[in-house]
Parts: structure tokens; sequence; C-alpha cells
């Protein structure tokens, strides 16, 4: 029974890194016409990524949450400015991976283009550093020998 109690340690380790804030999913959300940083290349050292699942939501879409990401970028003026956010369907013609997009115009002539994806948190940008995968499994390791060997 002594050494069963060994494993409580690693066993709250596991469990609390199987544990989520929810099912959703977090994206940028930003302007580029209100932050500069928004355009590509994307500079997120200033934005925050946002829970979808704390949006307010949508009149017109009632029951209807936030699924995946959107960047989007139309051209005003001969310049771009790009949209960054939660997204909550998906534009036609588009899979769920990262980098596929749909080129259209607007009634008015305006070009734009839509990405969406839902892959994983903060997909609606270029490539960001990621932390490790193999950190929590690691530490859990570590507890586990540390409780076995050096706590009696």
């Amino acid at each position: 029974m002594g050494s069963n109690w060994k494993l409580l340690p690693l066993l709250i380790i596991v469990l609390a890194t199987c544990i989520h804030e929810g099912l959703g999913i977090k994206c940028w959300v930003c302007r580029s016409d209100y932050d500069p940083k928004c355009a590509d290349p994307f500079d997120n050292t200033t934005i925050a990524i946002t829970d979808c699942n704390r949006e307010q939501p949508l009149e017109h879409l009632p029951g209807v949450t936030s699924t995946m990401c959107e960047k989007s970028r139309q051209k005003v003026n001969g310049k771009w400015i790009y949209f960054r956010r939660c997204a909550r369907m998906r534009v036609p013609d588009i899979a769920g991976d990262a980098g596929s997009c749909v080129m259209s115009t607007s009634n008015d002539n305006i070009p734009m283009e839509y990405c969406t994806c839902d892959n994983k948190d903060g997909c609606n940008t270029g490539p960001l550093l990621h932390s490790n995968q193999f950190v929590v499994p690691l530490a859990a390791l570590v507890t586990y020998f540390v409780t076995c060997f050096y706590i009696k």
C-alpha cells in the first residue's frame, strides 16, 4: 500500500495535463488598420490570444459557437487590411487545415482572401514558436522518480 502513494504525484500531474479550459479553440483577434502588428508578417508580442468560448453569441446565429480561427484580408485603397478572429462558420471550399484559403471579390469589387483553420490554438497566424510537447511528460517522469527514490 505504501508504494501506491508514491504514484499519487504522478497521477495528479497526468490528470492536470489532461484537463483543458474547455473544448473551444483560441485564436488571435486583431485588425491591422488598428494595430499594424496584426498584418503579415504577424507580430503577436503585444496581442493576447483569445479563448473563443468567451466570445459573445451573435443574435443572427443563436447557438452557433466559434470552432475555428480565421485570417482574412481585403484590399482597400490599394492597401491590404488584415483581420484575425474566431470564426463560427467555415467559408465554402475551405478544408480545416492551416493555409487553406479562398480568394474572392466583394460586390464593391474589393479583393478579399479568407483562410480558416481548426487544427490548433492560434493557427490564424504564421509560424510560431510553440512550447515543447515533451516538457509535461518529462516533468511527470522527474516527479515520479523524485517521489520514488527520495521521499520515504
